[in-house]
């Protein structure tokens, strides 16, 4: 009987260790990490307002009135935008806070960066000199990632950065300043060899993100960007209210090679997961069929002046400085002659976070909290049929 209760006394004590332990462990622990940082490369589609700190023109500037009128930030931030854009309302969807710019100082990068700036392009001679091109763009990740294997040491600076989702949404300033806006490059180079050019230097980026422990990659190919208020208005037939198709048609190219890259990418790199959309075709949905989405103007502009508010003066600090705002920017598709609508903005990035039509092979809530792709047969068998085919 005595052994027996010593071994019901050792029992017991071990229980109590044990639920110490545990007890312990839960009071001490260290919050778990729930969702993956975001690092975004591009141009004013996704701009926080990188280009508040560099040297450049008002042109690739919006810092000031009424930019960021809605009030959802305190004051204009740089944002293209009458709030907030695409990745800012990513980032809500996947629990992190808003992504700072690279050029904030102090800065806590361990959530995300935001390298992009309005007005860059993939090649560097579009806007040269005024704006942060993607090659540069890459260069400042590199200066993030020396930071954070400083700040977290190298094993858990690698885990960061690979289970990461890296954005990219840039191109558009190649082919509406680069090349359209460029009587030499059109010399020089037929379409389809500058589309080749782009494309090509856009995957050797992907492939550098990669090489530096990239895996999960999030993309917004190009909008009917011969439909964008200021094409609009460039068109020899404006008057006839058509877009511009020789832009569109660019956007078209750009973004059939695109999707030919990332097919060929994922088969190619071990572990390469991407989103995508067909942006094209839902944009100009939207800017056909503006009632279908809750809007009432697809065409023109809310800011701005001139046919269709195409002239780029919103706000008053460009030239012409004449400029008109509606009344009402959520009953319209476009903010300025360039940019969208911060409804555009949250509309688009519901559609990438939640597998809307034509979204794939991944949706962005799968890539931030590591779900893994439905099979064939899972996508037979769903029943909104809104899986990417």
């Amino acid at each position: 009987m005595a052994r027996l209760n010593t071994y019901m006394g050792h029992f017991f004590y071990l229980l109590v260790i044990l639920a110490l332990s545990i007890s312990l462990k839960q009071c001490f622990a260290l919050p778990e990490k729930t969702t993956s940082a975001l690092f975004i490369f591009g141009d004013s589609t996704v701009d926080p307002g990188n280009n508040n700190y560099i040297n450049t023109t008002v042109d690739m500037r919006a810092d000031w009135k009424p930019y960021g009128q809605n009030g959802f930030f305190k004051a204009p931030t740089g944002r293209f935008s009458d709030g907030r854009v695409i990745v800012d309302f990513i980032a809500e969807y996947a629990k992190l806070p808003i992504i700072p710019p690279f050029y904030q100082s102090s800065a806590d990068f361990t959530n995300g960066v935001n390298f992009a700036s309005g007005g860059a392009g993939v090649l560097p001679h579009s806007n040269q000199g005024l704006v942060v091109d993607l090659q540069t763009q890459l260069k400042n990740f590199e200066e993030v990632q020396k930071s954070l294997t400083e700040k977290l040491g190298e094993v858990e600076a690698k885990e960061l950065l690979s289970e990461a989702v890296y954005f990219i949404s840039v191109g558009s300033n190649d082919y509406l300043a680069g090349y359209l806006g460029d009587p030499k490059m059109q010399e020089y180079y037929v379409p389809e060899v500058y589309v080749g050019m782009v494309i090509g230097n856009l995957t050797n980026a992907i492939q550098v993100l990669y090489e530096k422990g990239a895996r999960k990659f999030g993309f917004l190919s190009l909008s009917p960007l011969g439909c964008l208020p200021v094409m609009r208005a460039l068109n020899p037939k404006a008057s006839e209210g058509g877009c511009f198709e020789a832009a569109s048609g660019l956007a078209l190219a750009h973004n059939n090679a695109l999707n030919a890259v990332l097919t060929s990418l994922e088969q190619l790199l071990k572990g390469f997961k991407y989103c995508n959309s067909e942006f094209y075709a839902w944009l100009d949905d939207r800017i056909s069929n503006p009632s279908n989405y809750g809007f009432k103007e697809g065409v023109t502009a809310c800011c701005g002046t001139g046919p269709y508010g195409g002239v780029y003066s919103c706000g008053g600090k460009r030239k012409p400085t004449e400029y008109q705002l509606c009344d009402n920017v959520d009953d319209y598709v476009w903010w300025d002659s360039f940019h969208p609508t911060d409804r555009i903005h949250e509309q688009i990035a519901k559609t990438l976070w939640k597998n809307g039509p034509s979204v794939g092979p991944y949706n962005l809530e799968d890539l931030f909290f590591n779900k893994e792709k439905l099979t064939i047969a899972d996508t037979v068998d769903a029943s909104d049929g809104e899986r990417f085919q």
